[in-house]
Formats: C-alpha cells, structure tokens, sequence
C-alpha cells in the first residue's frame, strides 16, 4: 500500500521560504502571486494491505517523526 503524507505549516505560522519563493517568482516576471506557502511531501510504501492499519501506523510517524505538530498539520492520502 502506498502512502501520502502532505504538511504544511499552520496559518499564522510564519513562512519565511514561502515568502523568498513569493519574492522569487516576482523577480522572474510572476506578478499575479499574492502568496505563497510550502511545505513537504513524503512518499511511504508500507507492507500493511489493511488501510484502517496503514492509517494507523502513518498517523503515529506524522506525530513521532514526519510532522512537527506544534507548527505544522498533515495529510494523509492512502491507496491500496
């Protein structure tokens, strides 16, 4: 089963890279973007074939390891 893992920063958390992407694309003639924010994107193939399982165990790596989740929320896409 593969595994999608999206996170990005909280609104209200500042995002100083979102913001030198923002400055960078104005630079190379991208005048239309009002903002920008980035985060990360992890890939997880996982022996699991159950998904209730699977979300299980990726739940618990986004709170140990994936995700800081005193500044960052995450989203989990499963496809079995």
């Amino acid at each position: 089963m593969k595994a999608r893992v999206h996170v990005t920063l909280k609104s209200g958390v500042l995002d100083p890279q979102g913001k030198a992407i923002k400055h960078a694309l104005a630079a190379l003639g991208f005048d239309g973007v009002e903002g920008v924010r980035q985060g990360k994107y992890i890939e997880l193939d996982l022996a699991d074939a159950d998904p209730q399982a699977a979300e299980a165990q990726v739940t618990a790596m986004c709170e140990k390891l994936l995700a800081n989740t005193v500044i960052e929320n995450y989203a989990i896409e499963l496809d079995g």
